[in-house]
């Protein structure tokens, strides 16, 4: 098993947890954590027995973006550096997005800059109502360049306009209206919600999930409807035939509980 030192994996039964955890300085993330969070979900990958990931922060933050001390060394990068650096970011956000397992990030706090690109690349994100939410970098002459795919996947092209440029700070309640998190609640229902989505997952084919997340990565990201008439076709083929598709069905026309649940 894998040591960090920026965060915390943590196993519960078939749940996968990332702390984030620099809680002295609100999680803030540096170039260490980034790696790391690279590392981690790439090692969940890995484990069979984890079915579902959890994402959340110590402290009382989810994440305040960047890392102070990690800025003002980058600043004076050269582009080289700068880009080598930025490029590990993009891969963070990405190796999140593309996990094999359900995602579900748990925002409380804050959330600023490119923390929105860890809850952004997640399946499932959902926050406190009083947590805070800000695309801020603009206020400080830059953009939201590596987290930028990700949200704006979920607010869509003109409520990501808004939120980026004007950098303003929003509640959970505002950021369930921009579709930033998909759930918004009081903090003392947070972990009541979570376990009811935890529930809902287990009731899912562990490999059936997998195929579905890796269908709506194909038919968002790479394929035209065209590509897909075939590429679908051929899946759901693959998978009726498979020996969860088979235990699935089985279990549906028997009225019973498939084995996995």
């Amino acid at each position: 098993m894998n040591s960090f030192s920026t965060i915390e994996f943590e196993r519960q039964d078939d749940l996968g947890i990332v702390w984030l955890n620099r809680p002295e300085i609100h999680n803030a993330f540096n170039e260490v954590m980034i790696r790391e969070l690279i590392d981690c979900f790439e090692m969940i990958n890995r484990m069979e027995d984890i079915r579902i990931v959890i994402l959340r922060g110590r402290g009382k933050s989810f994440c305040a973006g960047a890392d102070l001390n990690w800025m003002r060394g980058v600043a004076q990068y050269t582009f080289e550096q700068n880009f080598k650096e930025s490029l590990n970011l993009s891969k963070c956000f990405f190796t999140i997005y593309t996990c094999t397992k359900p995602t579900i990030a748990v925002v409380h706090g804050a959330a600023i800059g490119g923390a929105n690109g860890l809850l952004a690349a997640c399946d499932i994100a959902i926050a406190e109502d009083n947590a805070t939410l800000s695309l801020s970098e603009v206020k400080i002459g830059v953009v939201p360049a590596c987290i930028s795919p990700y949200v704006t996947k979920r607010v869509g092209e003109y409520g990501s306009r808004e939120l980026m440029l004007t950098g303003r700070r929003i509640k959970g309640k505002e950021a369930e209206h921009y579709r930033l998190v998909n759930k918004s609640l009081p903090a003392e229902e947070i972990e009541q919600y979570l376990q009811s989505l935890i529930d809902l997952l287990r009731t899912s084919g562990p490999k059936a999930m997998s195929h579905c997340k890796n269908l709506i990565f194909n038919i968002s990201n790479k394929e035209t409807l065209e590509q897909a008439l075939v590429s679908t076709a051929k899946m759901i083929a693959e998978i009726r035939a498979s020996e969860e598709g088979q235990e699935g069905m089985a279990a549906f026309l028997e009225k019973r509980k498939p084995k996995w649940t």
